[in-house]
C-alpha cells in the first residue's frame, strides 16, 4: 500500500514527501514540472536515503493517471497538483478553472473506479475570503474572492458533496495559510518559477540583488504598525501536519473534515522583514509603497481543532522561518 502525493515536486509536496518518508511511509509521486524541478526529488532521495517511485505525468492526462493506479497499490492520495498563482488566476481564470477542476476529477474519479477512498486535499485560507473577524476558525463563512479561491472552494464543497452521496469516503481538507521556509538542510525549498507574488519569495529575490527594489505595500492598515498580517507557517511544520492528517484518515471510517493548519500568531510585513534582515544580517532597503488591490488587513488561523483531533501543532519560529529560506535560496 502507498500514499500518491501529486504535485510531490513542488515547495510543499516535496518537503510533505520527506516527512513522510521519514515516518515510514511508501509513497507514490507524480509530478508535471510545471511549476517545480527534478531538483526537487534528489533532494528528497538526498534527506531522507530512500527512493520512491515516480511518474512524469499531467493530471489531465486520464490515461497516465489511471496508469499510476494500475500499476500501485494506492491507498489514499494528497493532492498538492494545481496552479497556485491568485494573481494569475485573475488574469487567466479560465486556465485555473480548466487546470484545477478538471484535475482533481480526473483524480477523484480514478480514485473511484479503484476502489481508493482516502483523500487528503491541499486547501487554502483563501477560502476564507477576507475574513469578518480573526482568528479564523473552521466555522468561520467561507468565500472566494479570486479564480484560485474559487477552485479551492469548489473542490472542497465538491469533496462534501461527495461524501453526502456516498460515506465510504474519507475526505481531509487542510486549509493552510503563508508557507515559508525550508528544509534545514538547504537541499530542497521554495523555488517559483517566473516572477514572485509572495512575500517571501519577494524578500528572498532583494536579499539576492535581483530586484530594482522592495516596495512594502501599505503602511496605513488598521494593524499595530500599519502593515499587513498574515499567519507564516514553517513548511516543516505544514508537511508535518499532512503526516498527522494520514493517521486521521487511517483511524477514520469515513467523513469529510476541515482543519486550519498555521501558527495562530499574525507576523506583520514589518515584522517579517525586521526579522529576516535581523536573522540573516542583511540590509533589505525598502520602500513604502502603495496599498496592494484586495489585501485583507488581516488574516491569520485558529488551529486549535487541529491541535485536538490531529495531534499536530506547529512549532517553528518566525527566525526560523527566516533562517532556512535564507539558507537554502543563497546556496541553491
Amino acid at each position: 500500500m502507498a500514499v500518491l502525493v501529486t504535485g510531490g515536486a513542488g515547495f510543499i509536496g516535496s518537503h510533505t514527501c520527506v516527512e513522510l518518508m521519514e515516518s515510514g511511509e511508501k509513497i507514490v509521486v507524480m509530478d508535471n514540472f510545471y511549476n517545480s524541478t527534478p531538483a526537487a526529488l534528489d533532494g528528497i532521495c538526498q534527506i531522507s536515503g530512500r527512493g520512491f517511485k515516480f511518474y512524469e505525468a499531467d493530471m489531465l492526462d486520464m490515461p497516465a493517471v489511471d496508469k499510476i493506479f494500475e500499476e500501485n497499490d494506492i491507498e489514499m492520495v494528497i493532492h498538492f497538483a494545481g496552479y497556485k498563482c491568485v494573481p494569475e488566476s485573475v488574469k487567466n481564470p479560465l486556465m485555473y478553472y480548466s487546470n484545477n477542476l478538471r484535475g482533481t476529477f480526473n483524480i477523484l474519479e480514478t480514485m473511484k473506479k479503484y476502489g481508493c477512498t482516502k483523500f487528503i486535499f491541499s486547501s487554502s485560507a483563501t477560502v476564507y475570503g477576507f475574513p469578518e473577524k480573526v482568528p479564523v476558525t473552521e466555522e468561520s463563512p467561507l468565500s472566494a474572492i479570486n479564480p484560485y479561491g474559487s477552485t479551492k472552494l469548489i473542490i472542497e464543497n465538491l469533496c462534501r458533496e461527495m461524501y453526502v452521496a456516498d460515506n465510504s469516503w474519507t475526505m481531509v481538507l487542510l486549509r493552510y495559510f503563508n508557507p515559508v521556509g525550508a528544509h534545514p538542510s538547504g537541499l530542497i525549498g521554495e523555488n517559483p518559477v517566473g516572477k514572485p507574488n509572495n512575500l517571501m519569495p519577494i524578500v528572498i529575490e532583494e536579499a539576492l540583488g535581483k530586484r530594482d527594489k522592495l516596495e512594502v505595500a501599505g503602511n496605513d492598515y488598521p494593524t499595530r504598525d500599519g502593515s499587513c498580517i498574515r499567519d507564516y507557517i514553517h513548511v516543516m511544520d505544514l508537511a508535518k501536519g499532512h503526516v498527522a492528517a494520514v493517521k486521521k484518515a487511517r483511524e477514520l471510517d469515513n467523513g469529510c473534515l476541515a482543519y486550519n493548519l498555521g501558527t495562530g500568531r499574525g507576523y506583520s510585513v514589518f515584522e517579517v522583514l525586521d526579522t529576516f534582515q535581523r536573522v540573516n544580517g542583511i540590509d533589505l532597503g525598502y520602500t513604502i509603497g502603495a496599498r496592494r488591490p484586495g489585501d485583507a488587513a488581516e488574516c491569520y488561523s485558529d488551529p486549535s481543532l487541529a491541535e485536538r483531533e490531529l495531534h499536530w501543532k506547529a512549532e517553528l519560529t518566525l527566525e526560523d522561518m527566516c533562517r532556512d529560506a535564507w539558507n537554502y535560496a543563497k546556496n541553491k
